[in-house]
């Protein structure tokens, strides 16, 4: 074969070559931009957007919570997350969104993320959390470390993908810390990084026959909340009568505590 010939070969190939990276580029670099023009999902966009508020939800089920108070419990955090008023609250800040982590506790060890970091922006996003939240299996039923979630709730704070000036953690349950290190120092710990710590006692007419004092401490469950748990600027407590009124009660609560603009200060 000609010399010639040989070399407009090679050149050929060269090309062809050079084309098919220049394709395999161009597919890469395009696939990319599509997901970037998607904007993918709330918790993937959050790389690139700071929230007014990082807002830890931290349920008690412990053993004193039966199924029936479970389910009337979960109902209501996925009710309270996607209700309107609650949502308009969340969107009201400089920013328009928060970021909301959904997790429950029982025993000390025992705690576990129901709905992970997820950007809440709009009604469309509450929805999705809050199906999220209502379609998980329960996982726990033992002790009541209120110290464990609180302790476990700042770890999930510092693993946080978004940015906030407010970070909040919000604690429910129906009786004192039986389990766990002691709950004042794990409060303290929070409070001193920044954190404050609200508390929702669900209230129970009737002791636990195995351990009254759990469930009716001296000056009751909303005394031991605000004196052992509840920390941080403005930081507050409010009853639930009962499980069948604590989803009314959580949205109140959820609207007052978004609407926060007290900062803590970091300790």
């Amino acid at each position: 074969m000609p010399i010639g010939a040989r070399s407009d070969r090679f050149c050929l190939r060269l090309a062809e070559s050079g084309e098919r990276c220049l394709y395999r580029c161009l597919t890469i670099f395009l696939a990319i931009l599509m997901l970037a023009l998607a904007g993918g999902s709330p918790v993937a966009r959050a790389q690139e957007e700071d929230v007014d508020l990082l807002l830890v939800l931290a349920a008690d089920v412990s053993r004193s919570v039966d199924d029936r108070k479970f389910r009337l419990q979960r109902g209501g955090f996925a009710n309270a997350i996607s209700d309107p008023r609650v949502v308009n609250a969340m969107m009201a800040g400089p920013r328009g969104r928060i970021g909301l982590l959904f997790l429950e506790w029982s025993g000390d060890g025992d705690q576990a993320v129901v709905l992970d970091w997820t950007l809440i922006g709009s009604q469309a996003d509450a929805d999705r959390a809050a199906q999220v939240v209502r379609d998980a299996p329960r996982l726990f039923m033992g002790r009541t470390s209120i110290s464990g979630a609180i302790d476990f709730a700042l770890l999930q704070m510092k693993r946080s993908p978004f940015a906030a000036p407010r970070r909040v953690i919000d604690v429910s349950g129906d009786g004192t810390n039986n389990s766990g290190r002691d709950v004042t120092a794990a409060r303290d710990q929070a409070v001193a990084d920044g954190v404050v710590i609200n508390g929702l006692v669900i209230l129970s007419e009737v002791p636990l026959s195995f351990n009254p004092m759990h469930t009716h401490p001296p000056g009751g469950l909303t005394k031991y909340y605000e004196d052992h748990v509840i920390g941080g600027p403005s930081s507050f407590v409010i009853e639930a009568k009962d499980f069948e009124s604590f989803g009314q009660a959580l949205i109140s609560k959820l609207i007052k505590e978004v609407a926060s603009r007290k900062v803590a200060p970091p300790g």
